[in-house]
């Protein structure tokens, strides 16, 4: 059975629908819970893919958050090893940057749903296959990242430009949240009260609103992803 190494920043931002996807198709997985102590691994060797989660850190906080650094390292092993890397929001984040990428805050915090579009080298993109050509999906961020060199840039949104890319045929670094769920989202309301209660222009409540509205086509596109990347 073939086993994706997760790296792990907060306890509630998992895998969510990722898990059971894998499993459906006999993918296992090791989470290496870094905000636990849990150290990188130094190497790629026993797994055959690698996922990087999201987080409330920055890339460029690593002198608060040593284990960035060693994330850089095995980010560039597994690129080098040519095997299938997803870096979900934090996670695309830190490839762009061991890709020599710029990442950078944004003008504002993206926070909720909000409508994205597929470039048109995304309506080609194999993991975006059967992908409408403009999605509502979930966002949490502040930070956004350049395109790395050579690239190809995959999708957009009205506040940032950059929302996903692919690098060679088995790298992607998406910034929204495509494994939410439900619950995860009421979670990180939970967790992230302060941050919401800060930003004027978020609304908690349109918050929930618009996840009963939109969770279920953004979970059936997360799955046509799935299908893809991991055919891959």
């Amino acid at each position: 059975m073939s086993e994706f190494l997760v790296l792990q920043h907060i306890g509630c931002e998992d895998l969510g629908t990722i898990g059971p996807a894998m499993s459906r198709r006999g993918i296992g997985h090791r989470y290496v819970r870094l905000f636990d102590g849990e150290p990188v691994p130094k190497d790629l060797e026993r797994y055959s893919g690698f996922i990087i989660l999201g987080g409330p850190m920055n890339v460029y906080e690593e002198d608060k958050y040593p284990y960035l650094k060693d994330e850089d390292s095995l980010i560039k092993r597994g690129i080098e090893r040519s095997i299938p890397i997803l870096g979900i929001c934090l996670g695309g984040q830190l490839i762009a940057k061991a890709c020599h990428a710029k990442v950078r805050k944004g003008t504002q915090k993206e926070i909720g749903w909000y409508e994205l579009n597929l470039t048109s080298d995304g309506g080609q993109d194999p993991a975006f296959k059967g992908f409408s050509e403009k999605l509502t999906v979930f966002q949490w961020h502040g930070d956004t990242f350049d395109i790395p060199e050579g690239a190809a840039h995959i999708a957009s949104s009205a506040l940032f430009r950059n929302q996903a890319y692919r690098i060679g045929e088995k790298v992607y670094g998406l910034q929204f949240h495509l494994e939410v769920t439900e619950e995860m989202i009421r979670q990180w309301m939970s967790e992230y009260q302060d941050e919401l209660s800060s930003l004027d222009y978020t609304d908690p409540d349109r918050i929930i609103k618009d996840t009963t509205k939109n969770i279920n086509r953004l979970n059936h596109h997360a799955e046509l992803f799935y299908d893809n990347f991991f055919s891959r």
